[in-house]
């Protein structure tokens, strides 16, 4: 139903209000912001699985998405687009919310969706990429998902993350965990695998370990070190992205360029001869219509255990290679080395 404050959408027996509807999102592709929420509707079950019932931080661009907007930053939040963790004042009390606890130790209230209504909702206030939390809304300290980001450095292309996807899934089943893939809209491949419940420091243990164990396999191409310096043109397997509060986009969510690329799940058969610029915005609801989502049994995957990885974490630290240098933002954690880039240590007064 249109209207002059914008366009009604009945979602599952909801309304939701689009305001602007005709206000240009990806104005190359000739998207507007009505057209990305009939985009998230068109990847229903998709977007839905990626994200119910977990606490979501929405990357909100209101103004549409455009070479020009600024990303407002921790250091300065005058941006135009911005990361919005906390529920917004005015949240519907229809709209499913829960409590997350960041590094610092304080809390707040995130959107945590349950339906496809409260999605549409979200997206209605300028959200085209969501970060759910590897956590569900009943119990935001159990991790449910071992997330690996495989982060190709500069020099490096997508080829190379697909060939250290494949490994790092060998190397996952090893430790009786099934991978599941997808582009994560840039260069990257991601890679994520159901558990049973962990707290946040065995899972990034857990995300060391399996970095560590497919580096040694692939020497040339894949890296755990966290310090740019040392990384090379390899493929940096991001551990940190395990760390409570860093958080992955979600499958099917659209890159805030002005290419509109999505993350797109796929499956395993599908990896080796995928071009990540071939799933777009305007691409993936004919994929979805016709094939589904890839994805579609990882709810169903019997969750499994990270004690293999986390007995390959303790092996290691008795070898000497034990905690890695936690995010910035982080309070200093137990047993992590000093936060300083290899470069800058003095020998003369450095001292592990």
């Amino acid at each position: 139903m249109a209207a002059a404050q914008g366009e009604v959408l009945d979602i599952g027996g909801r309304e939701v209000r689009i305001s602007s509807p005709e206000k240009p999102y990806f104005a190359d592709l000739g998207v507007n912001k009505l057209g990305v929420v009939r985009y998230f509707l068109s990847v229903e079950d998709g977007i839905l699985a990626a994200l119910r019932d977990r606490p979501t931080t929405m990357e909100r661009w209101p103004g549409g998405v455009r070479d020009d907007v600024v990303v407002a930053t921790r250091a300065d939040g005058r941006g135009e687009a911005f990361y919005q963790k906390r529920a917004p004042s005015g949240t519907p009390e229809w709209v499913q919310t829960t409590e997350v606890r960041f590094p610092s130790g304080r809390t707040a209230v995130e959107v945590a969706p349950a339906d496809l209504a409260t999605i549409a909702w979200m997206v209605n206030l300028g959200t085209v990429r969501f970060h759910p939390w590897p956590v569900r809304a009943a119990d935001t300290e159990v991790v449910d998902q071992l997330r690996i980001d495989l982060d190709p450095q500069p020099g490096v292309g997508f080829g190379l993350a697909v060939r250290a996807a494949v490994e790092l899934r060998a190397v996952l089943a090893e430790a009786g965990l099934t991978g599941f893939c997808k582009t994560s809209g840039g260069r990257g491949v991601h890679v994520f695998a159901p558990i049973t419940g962990a707290d946040f420091i065995d899972a990034r243990h857990a995300a060391i370990a399996v970095g560590r164990e497919l580096a040694r396999r692939m020497p040339e191409a894949v890296t755990v070190n966290w310090w740019k310096e040392e990384r090379g043109e390899r493929v940096f397997v991001d551990f940190n992205q395990m760390a409570r509060d860093r958080l992955m986009t979600s499958a099917y969510s659209i890159r805030p360029t002005p290419r509109g690329l999505v993350s797109a799940p796929l499956e395993w058969d599908e990896l080796a001869d995928a071009d990540p610029s071939d799933f777009t915005v305007l691409s993936m609801p004919a994929r979805f219509a016709g094939g589904g989502d890839p994805w579609a049994a990882m709810d169903d995957t019997p969750p499994g255990s990270l004690e293999v990885a986390l007995e390959w974490y303790a092996r290691d630290a008795a070898g000497g290679e034990g905690e890695l240098p936690y995010p910035p933002e982080y309070p200093k954690m137990p047993g992590e080395p000093p936060r300083v880039q290899p470069s800058k240590i003095n020998p003369a007064n450095w001292k592990e």
